[in-house]
């Protein structure tokens, strides 16, 4: 039982990263087109500036809960995405050295330099996350030891000697790159408003149909390269309000962002991010790592647990925790809440 409070508590972290750092990586990757002059990209960067590195807080109470609740996973993974993991913590601190830099120099040649950093950084990391993604759901070479090594490609096939990097893989990361642009764009349309917001709300309408082809094409596929994460949808009916939720919240999208109900259109993204995540947990549970060659050799909340009487005092320091991170959150997105203004020079 607490096995699987802790398997629902770590998606929800994971979940709450996604979609609130979500919507900064999207308007990285987008703010150059988004933003023709520098005001504007000022307001691109403001629209996310009081949040944006209080928003990484989730992956690290995320990547925290792991060690503690699953530290078999936790060791088996970070030894064998051990590349990836140091391509996303530089690109990481690229995207942080973009922002930050680029606000203390006024030297046109050097800010367009960090907003490319920003950008690209941006853009890469909503790609390897994908990756990464799709990596759990395809599953990865492990051994009798739970531990596995994957190089960062091979033939770019998925089969018995898969790479990090596959045409699966690549394909959930360009699904990934395509959602977070538009939750980006909703975002920027949220909290801007003039040139800046007629351009955010024309690149989620272009882009939404390619996000649902997306979409549909990547449940059928994802079935064909791993039959099992349909198991659970089959065997409980109840399970299927998850896809319903990321069609509704695809339809919402579509339908708010025509109204130009900006707050409805980025609540609608939130809603789709939120269930395809709960989607993929619902598909691979109880396994928290599958293995693409032999299922018993699968990382579970089960093997992979840490002490039943570890889990329960976790759970007494995790609720207060937790409840202090709300309510800074809620307390933060109140003051900055609100559209924010093009500056002029």
């Amino acid at each position: 039982m607490m096995a699987t409070v802790w398997f629902v508590l770590a998606a929800i972290m994971i979940t709450a990263y996604v979609v609130f750092d979500g919507f900064d990586l999207g308007a990285g990757m987008l703010h150059l087109l988004i933003a023709r002059t520098e005001p504007e990209r000022q307001t691109v960067l403001h629209t996310i500036g009081p949040v944006w590195d209080g928003n990484e807080v989730w992956l690290i109470a995320a990547g925290g809960t792991l060690f503690f609740a699953f530290p078999l996973l936790y060791a088996s993974s970070f030894s064998g995405f051990y590349l990836p993991l140091n391509i996303v913590l530089w690109l990481l601190i690229l995207r942080g050295v973009g922002i930050e830099f680029r606000s203390h120099l006024s030297n046109p040649l050097w800010r367009s330099l960090f907003d490319g950093f920003f950008g690209i950084a941006s853009g890469l990391l909503a790609l390897f996350f994908g990756a990464a993604l799709g990596n759990v759901i395809r599953g990865v070479p492990l051994g009798e030891d739970h531990f596995f090594f994957e190089p960062l490609w091979t033939n770019f096939r998925v089969g018995s000697e898969t790479g990090i990097l596959d045409w699966y893989t690549c394909g959930a990361g360009v699904l990934a790159v395509v959602a977070l642009a538009v939750h980006g764009a909703l975002y920027i349309a949220l909290k801007s408003s003039g040139a800046v917001n007629e351009r955010a709300r024309k690149i989620a309408r272009k882009l939404t149909p390619l996000l649902l082809i997306l979409t549909v094409l990547g449940v059928p596929i994802t079935a064909a390269v791993r039959p099992r994460t349909l198991h659970h949808f089959s065997d409980h009916a109840i399970a299927y309000l998850i896809p319903a939720a990321a069609i509704a919240g695809l339809a919402g999208m579509v339908v708010f962002g025509r109204r130009a109900n900006e707050r409805a259109a980025f609540l609608s993204s939130c809603v789709y991010i939120a269930s395809m995540l709960a989607g993929a947990a619902a598909a691979i549970y109880p396994s928290l790592l599958p293995s693409s060659s032999d299922p018993s050799h699968d990382i579970t909340i089960y093997n992979a647990t840490a002490g039943a009487h570890a889990m329960r005092a976790g759970l007494i320091w995790w609720i207060p925790g937790m409840c202090l991170a709300l309510g800074y959150f809620i307390f933060m997105y109140r003051m900055f809440r609100g559209k924010v203004r093009t500056e002029a020079h």
